[in-house]
């Protein structure tokens, strides 16, 4: 499969009282056509400003200092906000975290769906309306009639979520961001998203790139996984890989750190501390303070990436000496 998203030395920085602080810092990875990338970690990792800043959403404190983000070879970070319009939810849409608080509590749910389709494609009156309705048949929502004129307060959950989703997929983009789209749901309704993904990915022939601190969600809906750990990439690999021979220390914590259903009521390992704010990072592994496997070198000296076997790639002193060095 050829690439869609090549993403190169994204750092993306926030100004603050105290100077720029690098909340991603040096993110490479890529996403190629037809799959599903998995970009994982535990909240405050950078997962969701990395996603930001690939669709120039960041605030006005934000700002990416270096770095590109190539999609379908051309530079995005180069890009005017008349530009990054025409492509935000034309060929790259997003689904946000939240989906209570992601949509406008005084607009129906078709006249949200509605602008979109209308910004892109200049589509309006009862052609508008069809096109809204048959977009919440597909995201699986049951009287999608009388939807179309209700309020999002009057929803569940679950329905605001596929609403989301089908205001996501409303022009059929090449490419869809999903942030934490499972979240604050209970577990039934989480299978029925992740289905639906699956199959709108399928039927849409898209490429996501799903972010998410679940690995039970990577394990059912990710070709291949990135993981993030304080604003940095720690380990890249394909998804099978991942859950049977994790390199990076913090990924074995992730990994012990997931329920199971076959070793029932056994107690969960946890990874002792917390994820480092921007202003504490340390000179050397940012996860030297937390890890079972740190060495002196880790407290004074950022490890590179190193290259593994040929598709595994980990940011950790242990493969030294031993691997490529990417």
């Amino acid at each position: 499969m050829s690439n869609l998203l090549v993403v190169n030395g994204l750092t993306t920085q926030f100004e603050s009282k105290n100077g720029p602080l690098t909340v991603v810092d040096g993110v490479d990875f890529t996403l190629k056509k037809g799959e599903v990338l998995g970009l994982v970690g535990e909240s405050g990792c950078g997962k969701s400003v990395t996603s930001l800043s690939i669709l120039q959403l960041l605030d006005k404190y934000g700002k990416i200092s270096s770095g590109e983000v190539l999609y379908e070879n051309t530079n995005l970070v180069n890009k005017t906000e008349k530009e990054m319009k025409k492509i935000r939810g034309k060929e790259i849409s997003m689904i946000f975290q939240d989906p209570m608080n992601s949509l406008n509590p005084v607009l129906t749910i078709g006249k949200q769906i509605g602008e979109v389709i209308e910004k892109h494609e200049k589509v309006k009156g009862a052609k508008l309306k069809q096109k809204v309705v048959d977009l919440l048949n597909l995201g699986g929502i049951p009287r999608a009639d009388e939807i179309f004129h209700e309020y999002p307060h009057r929803l569940s959950g679950g329905m605001k979520q596929r609403v989301m989703i089908a205001m996501a997929i409303a022009c059929n983009p090449t490419m869809l961001i999903a942030d934490e789209p499972t979240t604050a749901l209970d577990v039934t309704i989480q299978a029925q998203i992740l289905d639906l993904l699956r199959s709108l990915k399928d039927e849409l022939d898209m490429s996501i790139l799903l972010i998410t601190h679940d690995l039970g969600v990577v394990a059912e809906m990710c070709d291949r996984v990135v993981v993030m750990y304080a604003g940095q990439v720690v380990e890249t690999t394909d998804t099978r890989t991942l859950l049977r021979n994790p390199r990076h220390p913090y990924t074995e914590g992730l990994i012990q750190a997931t329920p199971h259903q076959s070793k029932g009521k056994s107690r969960l390992k946890s990874i002792v501390g917390q994820v480092p704010t921007p202003d504490q990072y340390s000179p050397g592994c940012r996860f030297a303070d937390r890890c079972p496997k740190a060495m002196d070198i880790c407290q004074s000296n950022v490890p590179p990436l190193f290259e593994i076997d040929g598709q595994t790639s980990c940011r950790c002193w242990l493969y030294e000496m031993k691997e490529e060095v990417i």
